[in-house]
């Protein structure tokens, strides 16, 4: 059975980006369809999956189904398929809501120098927009995600607004480190994050449940379905279990629609005046790259040929330690502090800046701790009392700290359409293509040289570091934005260079990675594209 989704805005995904701006141009008395692949979680199920997990990946309280699959970080090869030389690690959801469900809810602004990394350093390219022209539009972001923070410390990000609530407090693990680390190179600061620190918005404060990762209970960290909430409230339509497999290009080389299929197996098309590819930076170029034709033979969009390319994520160096003494881990938000002033400076013309996370959550992501810590102590033969107080002992001292690399834009990074698998829609699966570069692996040799001064201040022993990047969940670059049409995909504003009525938003249209997590700028993009589009409807 064929149908038809009409609306003035048609928007592909439902994450930050497609929610963000649904919910504004809906309250703005604009005709708005939202298209969603996957299905809507109920929580109190996603926090019983993943409490029932043997093995607590991001993705366990959302499993993959045939009609919505995506990657899961335990196994890398169930969907996507890699040409290496490295592997792409880092991974997304396909639910109402987006990766929002499972993010960390840390909200730092890019720095200054961040949008002109070629003119200050010499390294990749200029952002087409300036630190300066997005502020008000980081503001408006954190108002809207509701970003708990100190006003008092910028982290190198001048503000012209305060945070909308007050800091999370740090954990007493966050103050040791801070203590130890006073007067050095490491400054300590709490993190600015999307998770109430006060009631806000019929929503309750953080109760420290310290599963971020993968799903908040109470909804005290934000998430997508906030906006979409508001968007339907307003008269968006969402329609879930509906997967864009192409876009129809007119002879005016417009867009003239989407053409969808649903789990139930009818499918369609949605038309309107606008139309916005808000599908994360894997999904996104995937669906312009199938959208290919004997007219545009590399897809739509893609006059550039940099749809897929450019691919780049904060390469992750993970580092764990024991502490002399007890830090009380595995409580609260899973890192509420970080070292925020290693990411910037001349460096940058050599190796990739970094932030440094601190985690409250001990070993357990390089070692799935505390439950391996007993499994090695029964494995040493302590049984009952003794293996009780010794488990208590090593998890109240476990120490982590992860940097996030900067990673330069490389053509070859790239995704692509494999050439022999296809998903149940009869589109091609992502296929990926990626390494690490010599300035990711300097950054990682800086970051491993200050985890190594940082715990040895600390006075921490059995020192480990991961031998293999890890992903961050920051995926990046796939759809550049720029002002000349021959390099990028969209221009400042996320139009398409080709497609006067097509607009791209997400982590896909950054030029580089920086290293600050990526949703807040998603977000101030987002809020920025706001106007573009209504002029876009009227124009």
């Amino acid at each position: 059975m064929a149908d038809t989704i009409t609306a003035e805005v048609i928007i592909v995904g439902s994450g930050i980006a497609g929610a963000l701006l649904a919910a504004k141009l809906a309250e703005a008395g604009v005709k708005v369809a939202i298209l969603e692949a996957g299905a809507t979680v109920d929580r109190a199920n996603a926090v019983d999956a993943y409490w029932k997990a043997v093995i607590k990946v991001p993705e366990c309280p959302y499993p993959a189904v045939p009609q919505a699959m995506h990657p899961v970080s335990d196994n890398l090869d169930f969907w996507y398929r890699q040409s290496g030389p490295d592997k792409f690690a880092s991974t997304y959801l396909k639910v109402v809501g987006g990766t929002t469900w499972h993010w960390l809810g840390t909200c730092l602004r890019l720095v200054p120098n961040d949008f002109r990394l070629k003119t200050a350093y010499g390294q990749a390219v200029d952002w087409p927009v300036s630190y300066d022209e997005l502020e008000p539009f980081y503001g408006q972001a954190e108002t809207e995600i509701g970003v708990s923070g100190d006003s008092g410390e910028a982290l190198g990000s001048p503000r012209s607004t305060p945070y909308p609530m007050p800091v999370i407090q740090p954990t007493y693990l966050d103050k040791a480190f801070g203590d130890v680390l006073k007067s050095t190179t490491y400054e300590v600061r709490a993190t600015p994050q999307g998770r109430n620190s006060v009631e806000r918005d019929e929503r309750m404060a953080c109760c420290g449940n310290a599963s971020c990762i993968p799903v908040c209970p109470v909804q005290a960290k934000y998430d997508a379905t906030v906006h979409l909430g508001r968007a339907v409230a307003a008269g968006a339509a969402l329609h879930e279990k509906t997967t864009a497999v192409a876009l129809d290009v007119a002879a005016d080389r417009t867009i003239a629609a989407v053409r969808f299929k649903r789990w139930d197996g009818s499918e369609g098309l949605a038309t309107g005046k606008v139309f916005v590819i808000a599908a994360h930076a894997i999904e996104g170029p995937r669906l312009l790259l199938a959208s290919r034709n004997e007219t545009l033979p590399n897809g739509v969009a893609n006059s550039s040929d940099q749809v897929g390319r450019n691919l780049m994520d904060h390469p992750t160096q993970l580092s764990w330690a024991l502490a002399p003494a007890p830090l009380y881990p595995y409580r609260g938000p899973l890192s509420t502090s970080g070292i925020e002033n290693v990411r910037d400076g001349n460096f940058r013309r050599e190796r990739g800046a970094f932030r440094i996370e601190i985690g409250n959550d001990g070993w357990s992501w390089p070692t799935g701790a505390p439950i391996s810590t007993a499994s090695e102590l029964a494995k040493q033969g302590l049984r009952g009392k003794a293996l009780d107080a010794a488990l208590r002992d090593q998890a109240s001292r476990h120490i982590r700290l992860a940097s996030l690399v900067e990673q330069l834009p490389e053509p070859d990074n790239r995704v692509t359409l494999d050439a022999d698998e296809r998903d149940m829609y009869g589109v091609p699966l992502p296929h990926i293509t990626y390494r690490l570069d010599d300035y990711v692996k300097a950054g990682f040799a800086a970051s491993v040289a200050a985890h190594d001064d940082i715990f040895a201040r600390l006075g921490a022993t059995q020192i480990k570091h991961s031998p293999d990047a890890q992903g961050a969940g920051h995926i990046i670059g796939t759809a550049r934005m720029g002002d000349d049409p021959k390099s990028s995909v969209v221009d400042k504003d996320l139009r398409s260079h080709d497609h006067r009525n097509l607009f791209v938003l997400g982590s896909a249209v950054f030029p580089t990675s920086a290293t600050a997590n990526p949703t807040l700028t998603i977000a101030a993009l987002s809020l920025r594209a706001v106007a573009t589009v209504k002029a876009t409807l009227v124009g």
